[in-house]
């Protein structure tokens, strides 16, 4: 196998890298949907159900704030998980790196299922609950950057958007089931969805670490990590590089995803906790997940859309009309949620999801890869993404969760979050370079120190972090 992906017309005349594609975008779709079905699940169940079962009941306001206290948990392994497994990604290969996060976090999702409540044990539910979900967190902050990188790497050069983007599908797959079970277990009476029927979702994971196990132990190296161990190029302090020369990509990294993340788990999550608290207890939970559904059925046509746009007009271009199309739709979209409207709140959660989350996530699947040199490139997804997801997603359910709390359901306070989120995104789509069709075998990073500092030369396709070009 070449150290580079072929082109799109190679890709037909070579049947094991064409077979090795298909396995790729296998793996790492399963992988996905397993991260963000286990994310999505944990989300919707938080403000219904953990908060009941697992936190003592003498002031409910308080007890879903520490419910979402416990899903911010998973955000914070996430980080510690992506530096643990990204330096293991660079120095030993993308594929069994990702078999192990398969198993860890999987592992924890049925573990879930398991759990006694507060009710049979006391302080140790939330205490197991928060253990769950740092073991959860800690495979999951190395999961979705392995499956960005290894779908970057082994994609054709033109068509590297698309084929990026298509193991995300897995995500709108996986957020689109758990939504979709979630419906279901809330139909039934409620004293069998507080015994039993919250379980069964959770259990369920097991089945997809099998299937996705089977995959990806089929899986080879990613042609450029090949070439990487060939020219015996691999870091021997991925950690270092990535904290000094690699700090540009990851910094802007984590701009680009503030209002991509954090946005998500703010209409996935925080939004059901919030019409709750517009209508009261007697919301009926099984109506308001078909916001989550239908959003993340869109998706399924956004993401892929969005990321082949990028292939012909760049990921800036797209990444910045997602970002701004959420700075303006914030404001609407939680007034429209606060109506108490079932019609209206579904409208404009499938709208924020579908659409203005998704489309910065479909040239995001290429661009965060594109961002890294081939020595730190796991590992620097893995930073961009995953401090993102503590600073956006991990803060948007427990901020928001307490603003709700202390404004008595105030929707302004949460549509001024969510525009913040939006403009720093907006901001960082002005502090990076275009990535199209970048030579993903590079050393470099598109984003570097200028060459006074790192010693590297500074070439037409990088970013000095003094002087900005445009």
């Amino acid at each position: 196998m070449t150290g580079t992906a072929p082109s799109p017309t190679a890709v037909k005349d070579d049947p094991e890298y064409a077979a090795n594609l298909k396995r790729a975008t296998y793996a790492s779709s399963i992988g996905s949907a397993l991260e963000y079905f286990d994310f999505a699940l944990y989300g919707l169940s938080t403000a219904l159900i953990f908060n009941v079962l697992f936190f003592p009941q003498d002031d409910p306001a308080m007890a879903t704030v520490a419910a979402f206290a416990t899903y911010g948990v998973g955000f914070l392994a996430r980080p510690f998980g992506g530096l643990f497994f990204g330096r293991l990604g660079d120095r030993l290969g993308r594929k069994w790196v990702l078999v192990i996060t398969i198993m860890l976090m999987g592992g924890a999702s049925t573990a879930i299922g398991l759990l006694p409540t507060y009710e049979a044990i006391g302080i140790w539910a939330p205490i197991l609950l928060v253990t769950m979900r740092l073991l959860q967190g800690f495979g999951a902050g190395a999961e979705q950057a392995g499956s960005t990188v290894l779908m970057a790497e082994y994609a054709p050069v033109r068509r590297r958007g698309f084929f990026s983007s298509l193991p995300f599908i897995g995500i709108q797959a996986g957020t689109l089931l758990a939504a979709l079970v979630f419906s279901l277990i809330t139909l039934l009476p409620e004293e069998a969805l507080l015994t039993w029927g919250w379980r069964v979702p959770f259990l369920a994971s097991f089945l997809l670490i099998i299937v996705a196990l089977f995959i990806r132990m089929r899986l080879k190296e990613t042609p450029t990590f090949v070439q990487l161990e060939k020219h015996e190029q691999i870091a021997e302090k991925p950690v270092k590089e990535i904290f000094t020369k690699g700090l540009p990509g990851v910094i802007v990294g984590i701009g680009l995803r503030m209002a991509e993340n954090g946005g998500s788990y703010m209409f996935q999550a925080l939004a059901l906790a919030f019409f709750v608290s517009v209508v009261g207890p007697d919301t009926d939970k099984s109506l308001l997940t078909w916001g989550v559904t239908f959003g993340s059925l869109l998706g399924i046509f956004t993401v892929p859309l969005t990321g082949a746009i990028s292939d012909r007009v760049g990921r800036r271009t797209v990444y910045r009309f997602g970002a701004v199309f959420m700075l303006l739709y914030a404001v609407p979209a939680w007034w429209l949620i606060s109506l108490g409207s079932y019609p209206i709140a579904i409208a404009a959660v499938a709208v924020g999801i579908g659409i203005a989350v998704n489309t910065m996530l479909g040239p995001q699947c290429a661009m965060l890869p594109e961002l890294f040199g081939n020595r730190h490139r796991y590992l620097g997804v893995a930073m961009a993404r995953e401090l993102s997801a503590v600073l956006a997603g991990g803060l948007a359910g427990v901020l928001g969760a307490y603003l709700i709390a202390v404004s008595d359901g105030n929707w302004v306070l949460l549509a001024i979050y969510m525009v913040v989120l939006a403009l720093i995104t907006t901001a960082s789509t002005f502090l990076v370079p275009e990535t199209l069709r970048r030579d993903l075998t590079r050393m470099d990073d598109a984003i570097k120190v200028s060459s006074s500092e790192s010693g590297d030369d500074v070439d037409a396709s990088t970013l000095s972090i003094r002087t900005i070009q445009w």
